[in-house]
């Protein structure tokens, strides 16, 4: 086993100051919930009585200490790349020579959403794995979305430009002259313009969903539906599916792309607004069955809302959608696939497309359509179970997948 390299940085460890928390105790204890009958069943949105009843264990029953706590077993950096104040979690690998691995979460993520693969992916061997297959594992904040703080002097934040900020954290920061990528939502798509601007510098990326790099191009980007039109001729079983994504999705990408620092006035005032806010997604993108706790305990669900409140973070997480469409993606290459660094993907059954029904068709569909083409995919994955946030809610396929695209592929 080769002996690791220090780490040029000194931990961090995350706080939030009491004052944060006394004040978002007594905002919730002032909340004025709305008016909101016959919605039992979600169908108008998150229902007034389960907000309630989270409301009340936020501000009488959670335990943001000990949530903190538990976040702490990490170790944290804070660090400044290009004029941005950075923060990740890290969690250093145990192996012969483990690989370094930035993986980015999306919205209405964390970077604790991570928390469930990070072990495995550092110390397989204590799993049961092999201890080749270990991973440096580093998991930054999306600048704005949690810790540091408030993200300032960078308006114009985007995908794309979080990707340069990740290039230069892991090359020049942290001196690595190689590394791999994972991500999904947003950060599959940073993930994947690491492969696209700097495949020799990368063994590899794995990823979620598969999004093309100029998903928000175009002067309608914020209609979800543009690619998925109903029509006479389909069958009802698709009409719905694609009636059931654009709930899913329609408002959330409207919203943020064209009116989200108005809605951000509500959410950054209002802890439980920002809850429900973020409370819609987590129900409708999660493979829950009905039953979101299923998927996250009140606890869970309330660590992930502390970290967004704490920081005020929610007008520069929704930023995002609106600059890459206003600063849009363009190709620094005209090689063919556009992402030439190895791929690896994994699918999940509550994403499927309309009219596909099992893992197999999922990556038949994949690899027989135009998402295909972008990318030089070396490992296509399904699986039936899981949602939008697949390596909190399926960790064990996000871990054996991930070590399948980087085996063979290591120095």
């Amino acid at each position: 086993m080769t002996t690791p390299r220090p780490f040029p940085l000194e931990p961090v460890p995350i706080h939030v100051p009491d004052e944060v928390l006394d004040d978002l105790r007594a905002r919730l204890a002032l909340t004025r919930p709305p008016v909101d009958e016959a919605n039992e069943d979600w169908s108008y949105g998150v229902p007034r009585a389960y907000l309630d009843e989270l409301v009340a264990h936020w501000r009488d029953q959670f335990d943001w200490r000990k949530a903190e706590a538990a976040i702490n077993a990490y170790e944290h950096y804070r660090v400044t790349v290009a004029g941005v104040l950075l923060h990740f979690m890290r969690k250093p690998g145990v192996g012969p020579a483990p690989v370094p691995l930035i993986l980015t979460h999306g919205w209405p993520w964390t970077f604790w959403h991570w928390s469930k693969v990070m072990d495995p992916l550092a110390d397989p061997a204590a799993f049961g794995g092999d201890p080749a297959d270990a991973f440096d594992v580093l998991v930054p904040s999306l600048p704005g979305f949690g810790f540091p703080g408030p993200l300032t002097g960078f308006p114009e934040v985007n995908f794309w430009k979080v990707s340069d900020l990740w290039h230069t954290l892991m090359t020049e920061t942290l001196g690595y002259e190689k590394y791999a990528a994972g991500g999904c939502d947003i950060g599959g798509i940073v993930s994947s313009q690491l492969g696209h601007k700097y495949p020799d510098e990368l063994y590899g990326i794995h990823i979620g969903s598969g999004l093309p790099l100029d998903f928000f191009t175009g002067p309608r980007a914020w209609d979800f539906a543009r690619n998925r039109p109903l029509t006479d001729d389909q069958p009802p079983e698709v009409r719905s599916r694609i009636i059931e994504f654009d709930h899913r999705s329609a408002v959330h990408l409207a919203v943020h792309m064209l009116d989200g620092a108005t809605l951000a006035h509500g959410l950054s005032d209002s802890p439980a607004g920002l809850l429900a806010w973020l409370l819609e997604r987590w129900n409708s993108w999660s493979d829950n069955g009905g039953d979101l706790e299923s998927v996250f305990t009140k606890d869970d669900l309330l660590t992930h809302a502390t970290i967004y409140w704490a920081n005020n973070s929610i007008a520069t997480s929704m930023r995002y959608y609106a600059n890459a469409n206003r600063y849009p993606w363009t190709p620094v290459h005209d090689r063919t696939p556009v992402v030439q660094a190895p791929v690896g993907l994994t699918f999940v059954g509550h994403e499927n497309p309309p009219g596909i029904h099992t893992a197999a068709e999922r990556v038949q569909a994949f690899l027989n359509g135009p998402q295909a083409a972008w990318f030089n995919h070396v490992n296509v994955n399904a699986h039936d179970h899981g949602g939008h946030f697949i390596p909190w809610e399926n960790p064990d396929a996000w871990v054996t997948d991930l070590r399948t695209t980087f085996r063979g592929r290591r120095p």
